[in-house]
């Protein structure tokens, strides 16, 4: 990061009245649940030793607020030692703010990013036939997608349309069907946070960041809060099958949340979350700069129904989870030939380079910003669960 996070610019420009939960690492002790104010991160571990377990409790707003933790440290360190060259492991520094609970996501949840996924499929993850594939699917498709209602009986009937031009595919079939997709993008414990690099596999030449927005859900499907999240996407291994989903999306630190979840209190709540609008910048070492921005309001199904088609009485979460609800984010921009890559010729759009800054925000949640690496080059996971019961065993009150 070419600068310091601040409480200014990476935190909620309502801080002073939003109830915002952090794991934090606290050195010789491990990751901590805390509360985030304007000053300091207060402990919650007296109320739960978990994310997971804090978010089962009633009142659980009323409780936080209550609380008279002591405190891990101040929020303007903490924030300025979420940098992933010069961290400092002796002090805390801020992890996901999530833990037990499983991270899901749901995918093609906008027209635009959907054909995107289209036009991968159809190139079978060749970038270099992405344009012509792109004009091609358009010229039939158009706009016609966005104001069909997923399910309904004229997304039905566009579908037998779409099947006698013959070109239906299974993007198609989950964007505007009656099942979402819905698909575990990461283990529970392995995302990163913000500060922290973020990983492409080493193999991949078309990639991109997914900005979206998370849901924080508790065993009961209870929405009880939002955060960001970075949904890293590899085009050419998921247009070359997809089969090959599970590696295109869950890799060493390919998924990052964070920098905290806001809890839905009254001066925050679903609603709020229908009316974000993302923003995305990246910015590469080559001086390369891409804006870009993700509106839920232009969501293709709304977010609770995404909820409950993930938690339901086919399926429970009793730890809980985290739920990407997807992004219109799907960059076309083509970025200059370099040595590092062999993105960059017309027509190929935009794909990741090592060193890339990005940085995705929406003044109700913050900023949460990472830099790319590639997989085998990042820190590997080591701790997760086990380790983390072993150090709440240790320290419990």
């Amino acid at each position: 990061m070419k600068s310091l996070l601040t409480p200014d610019n990476a935190l909620p420009s309502d801080l002073d009245v939003a109830c915002l939960i952090v794991k934090v690492w606290i050195p010789n002790r491990g990751a901590v649940v805390g509360r985030l104010t304007r000053d300091e991160v207060l402990d919650l571990s007296a109320l739960s030793l978990t994310c997971s377990g804090l978010l089962e409790l009633e009142n659980v707003v009323d409780l936080i607020k209550n609380h008279k933790g002591p405190v891990l440290c101040k929020t303007a360190d903490v924030l300025s030692n979420a940098h992933h060259k010069h961290k400092n492991t002796e002090l805390p520094w801020l992890m996901a703010p999530c833990d037990l609970q499983a991270i899901k996501a749901a995918g093609v949840t906008f027209v635009q990013s959907m054909l995107e996924r289209v036009i991968e499929e159809q190139a079978r993850g060749d970038a270099s036939k992405a344009q012509s594939v792109r004009n091609a699917v358009t010229r039939v498709i158009g706009d016609n997608l966005t104001r069909v209602i997923p399910g309904s009986q004229s997304a039905l009937a566009l579908k037998e349309v779409l099947i006698k031009e013959g070109i239906w595919s299974q993007y198609l079939e989950v964007g505007i069907g009656v099942d979402a997709e819905i698909f575990t993008k990461s283990q529970p414990m392995s995302a990163v946070g913000t500060g922290a690099e973020i990983g492409i596999h080493p193999k991949s030449a078309w990639n991109n960041p997914e900005p979206e927005i998370v849901l924080a859900v508790n065993s009961k499907g209870k929405c009880v809060g939002a955060t960001l999240g970075n949904d890293v996407n590899l085009r050419d291994f998921e247009g070359r099958s997809a089969l090959l989903l599970g590696k295109a999306k869950d890799n060493n630190a390919s998924c990052s949340i964070g920098p905290c979840i806001r809890l839905f209190d009254e001066h925050f709540d679903i609603d709020d979350v229908r009316a974000c609008a993302l923003e995305l910048e990246i910015r590469g070492e080559d001086g390369f700069v891409l804006k870009g921005s993700s509106e839920l309001s232009k969501i293709s199904r709304d977010p609770l129904d995404l909820v409950a088609q993930t938690i339901n009485e086919n399926h429970q979460y009793p730890d809980g989870f985290m739920l990407f609800l997807g992004t219109m984010f799907a960059p076309t921009q083509d970025r200059p030939l370099g040595e590092a890559t062999s993105a960059g010729s017309p027509g190929e759009g935009f794909t990741h380079k090592v060193g890339d800054q990005v940085r995705i925000s929406t003044p109700r949640l913050g900023t949460l910003i990472n830099r790319v690496n590639t997989t085998d080059q990042i820190a590997p996971w080591i701790y997760g669960v086990n380790a983390l019961m072993n150090d709440l065993m240790k320290h419990k009150h």
